[in-house]
C-alpha cells in the first residue's frame, strides 16, 4: 500500500463539477479506516492544456486518479500519462456507459456535464430546496400540505440536515420540532398529501449532541432539562406516542448517517405512492 503517514493523494478529474467523482471517491475511501485521502478535485477539464497542468500536478503529488471525461481523446491522453508516471487511473463512467450501450444496442450521445443540464429535474430540485429552507424548524407550518415529506422529532434528531439532503433529491421537505410545552402546528396531524415521518434516537445520543450544542453556543440559552437524560427520555417517549397515535412511520437515527436516513425516507415515500396508485 503506497501511502505516507496514513494518507494518500486522490485526484478526481471531471469535465463538469466533479460531484459524481467526489461521491464515488469518498464512498470508496471510507472503507479504509487507517488511511485518509488528500483530495485534489480538478473540475471543468475540457482542453489539452488543462490536462497538461493536471499531469504536472500528478507528477508532483502522485496517487490514485479517478476521472469522468466524456471526451475520449482527453481520457486516453490522461490514461497514457498516468501509465507513464506509474500511477493507477480509472474512468468511473466508462464501464457504465459501455454497459448501457451494450444493453440498449445504440451508441450514447456523449455530452459534457449532461447530468447538470438546466432541465426540468434541475429546477425541481431548486424549487424543493427553496421550499425546504423556508419550512425549516416549524416555519410556515400553515402550508404543510404543499410538502412531499414532513419530518417530526425532538431537538437533535437531524431534522434539518436530512431535510436539506432530501431537497437536493427533489423532495419538498418541511420539519417540525417537538418542544416540551409548545403546541404542535394544528395542521400537522390532519395533513393528507405529505408523508409524515417521525425521527427519534437514543437518549444517550441526544444527550451527547445537546451537550456539544450547549458548549458551542450559549449555555444559558437552554434550561437544565435540555441536557438532562431523564428529561430527554421523557421527550423521546412522548414523541414515540405521538408517532404511534397518528400511525406515522418512525426512524431511529442513532446509528444512521444522513444519507441512510434519507434513503429510508425515500423508500417509505415510494412504497406509500405505490399503495396510493394501487387503490
Amino acid at each position: 500500500m503506497r501511502n505516507r503517514g496514513g494518507f494518500f493523494h486522490l485526484h478526481m478529474i471531471s469535465d463538469a463539477t466533479g460531484e459524481t467523482l467526489i461521491a464515488v471517491g469518498r464512498a470508496a475511501a471510507a472503507q479504509y479506516r487507517d488511511v485518509r485521502p488528500v483530495e485534489h478535485v480538478h473540475s471543468m477539464v475540457r482542453t489539452s492544456k488543462q490536462v497538461d497542468a493536471i499531469v504536472a500536478a500528478l507528477e508532483e503529488e502522485p496517487g490514485i486518479v479517478l476521472y469522468t471525461l466524456v471526451d475520449k481523446v482527453l481520457g486516453q491522453r490522461l490514461e497514457d500519462e498516468c501509465r507513464r508516471i506509474g500511477i493507477p487511473c480509472v474512468s468511473v463512467l466508462e464501464p457504465v456507459l459501455q454497459l448501457l450501450q451494450n444493453y440498449l444496442g445504440a451508441p450514447e450521445a456523449r455530452r459534457m456535464g449532461a447530468q447538470h443540464m438546466l432541465d426540468a429535474e434541475y429546477f425541481r430540485r431548486i424549487d424543493a430546496l427553496n421550499f425546504t429552507m423556508i419550512h425549516d424548524d416549524g416555519q410556515l407550518a400553515g402550508s404543510l400540505e404543499e410538502a412531499d415529506v414532513v419530518l417530526v422529532g425532538i431537538s437533535r434528531t437531524s431534522k434539518t440536515p436530512t431535510s436539506i439532503y432530501l431537497a437536493n433529491r427533489g423532495v419538498k421537505t418541511a420539519n417540525i420540532p417537538i418542544v416540551p410545552g409548545i403546541p404542535l402546528p394544528p395542521d400537522l396531524e390532519t395533513v393528507q398529501r405529505p408523508l409524515v415521518v417521525g425521527l427519534t434516537a437514543s437518549a444517550e445520543r441526544i444527550a451527547h449532541l445537546r451537550e456539544n450544542r450547549v458548549l458551542s453556543l450559549n449555555a444559558a440559552a437552554h434550561g437544565e432539562s435540555y441536557v438532562d437524560k431523564a428529561s430527554i427520555t421523557a421527550e423521546i417517549v412522548a414523541a414515540r406516542r405521538l408517532f404511534a397515535r397518528n400511525n406515522w412511520p418512525s426512524i431511529d437515527v442513532s446509528r444512521r448517517s444522513i444519507e441512510e436516513t434519507a434513503a429510508a425516507i425515500i423508500s417509505l415515500r415510494e412504497k406509500r405512492n405505490r399503495e396510493v396508485m394501487a387503490l
